[in-house]
């Protein structure tokens, strides 16, 4: 039960590589973080942004390969592509501004489409990236 509770668990810290590089260790997997040089980092990972672009590409490929194969569909492969920007927004301020490209492979009708563009609006994380998303932060010792 304890070792389940630790997938529960994301754990980022600093590793002291570069001046920004991140560990990130998720249950028995471990990933890196940086910025880009241009914002003074070493490249030596993905930027926060690309990460949560990565997991809105794979939870939306993962619920659509899921729908497919539940609904027998001749889906045969998934491809997303993905942009973040900061756009101008109503009031003079900055709006994120997500793009996620689609692309499915096989032989799909039109109505096949048009369900898995569906199903792909209801990945989970699509959900709460579009929810009123509440973050509660504390400092701990």
């Amino acid at each position: 039960m304890a070792e389940d509770m630790q997938h529960d668990r994301v754990v980022v810290s600093e590793n002291g590589r570069g001046p920004y590089q991140q560990t990130i260790a998720i249950g028995k997997h471990l990933l890196l973080a940086d910025e880009p040089p241009a914002l003074g980092g070493d490249d030596a990972g993905p930027a926060p942004f690309d990460l949560l672009l990565a997991s809105l590409g794979a939870c939306t490929s993962i619920t659509l390969r899921m729908y497919a194969e539940r609904k027998l569909m001749p889906l045969t492969r998934v491809r997303i592509e993905l942009q973040h920007d900061r756009i101008a927004a109503a009031g003079g301020g900055k709006s994120d501004h997500i793009v996620r490209r689609i692309s499915l492979e096989g032989d799909l009708s039109a109505e096949q489409r048009d369900a898995l563009l569906a199903i792909a609006n209801k990945c989970p994380m699509y959900r709460t990236l579009r929810s009123d998303l509440q973050i509660d932060s504390m400092v701990v010792e």
